[in-house]
């Protein structure tokens, strides 16, 4: 499994995250995305309206490689943030489900970084997965 079960539950409960992709002449493009934690793949699955139309979508067929960040602000006073960033491979595909097929795109995690969400864990951690 990809994730720690903190992270899961953490990715379980937020539904808005940032996905960053390469376009054709070497650009950045980041956009905010809904998505879902797929425990069946361990993957992170990104849905929307038109997605083939997006250039996020494009940009991911002509370059796989992703960063996705989901954060947020516990508080002020004290300041606390928590989030994980995970950077890997992308793909479209189809996810069939019971209304049809569904244009998506999957993130397969590479590198996992996370902070705020492991209260014994300190400062932000790092690991290398799959």
């Amino acid at each position: 499994m990809s994730f720690t079960e903190l992270e899961r539950e953490y990715l379980d409960e937020q539904r808005l995250g940032r996905l960053a992709t390469v376009g054709p002449k070497g650009d950045p493009q980041n956009n905010p995305v809904g998505f879902v934690y797929n425990a069946e793949t361990g993957t992170i699955d990104i849905r929307g309206h038109d997605l083939p139309k997006t250039r996020k979508y494009r940009n991911v067929r002509g370059n796989d490689q992703v960063a996705f960040v989901v954060d947020d602000l516990v508080s002020v006073r004290p300041w606390r943030v928590r989030g994980i960033e995970i950077r890997g491979r992308a793909e479209t595909t189809v996810l069939e489900t019971a209304q049809g097929g569904h244009d998506i795109i999957r993130i397969h995690p590479r590198t996992i970084f996370s902070w705020g969400l492991d209260p014994t864990a300190g400062r932000m951690t790092k690991r290398v997965v799959g």
